[in-house]
């Protein structure tokens, strides 16, 4: 009997989820204000694409690419970082760049920082 009850102690101690659950976790998109007069960069996400350009994975945020993280961290470091930015990874990249995106941003100052995957 005690086994058991060892057995099920451990059982739910393995299976206890630490994370936030994704219900609570905050969303970045905002609600429309009572105001109608909005500003531009409400129309202007800021999206880093995790993508294979050419023969190698690299990321690109408007027109720019880059190829490693120290020069996207330097980019993003540039723009504002109240609204946030999105980081969109195609399926054709390792999950290290999609990380790496990520940290980027973190280095960068964004707080809010949305991970997209490709549809």
């Amino acid at each position: 009997m005690i086994d058991v009850t060892f057995l099920l102690l451990l059982y739910f101690m393995v299976t206890t989820v630490l994370a936030k659950p994704e219900d609570r976790l905050s969303p970045t998109l905002h609600t429309q204000r009572d105001s109608a007069v909005s500003s531009a960069s409400d129309f202007q996400p800021q999206i880093v694409e995790v993508m294979r350009i050419g023969d190698a994975p690299g990321y690109r945020l408007g027109a720019s690419i880059f190829r490693d993280k120290a020069a996207l961290t330097a980019a993003l470091r540039g723009l504002p970082k109240a609204p946030g930015v999105f980081i969109n990874v195609h399926d054709d990249v390792d999950v290290a760049y999609a990380v790496a995106a990520v940290q980027a941003a973190r280095d960068a100052g964004f707080e809010q920082v949305t991970y997209v995957p490709a549809k």
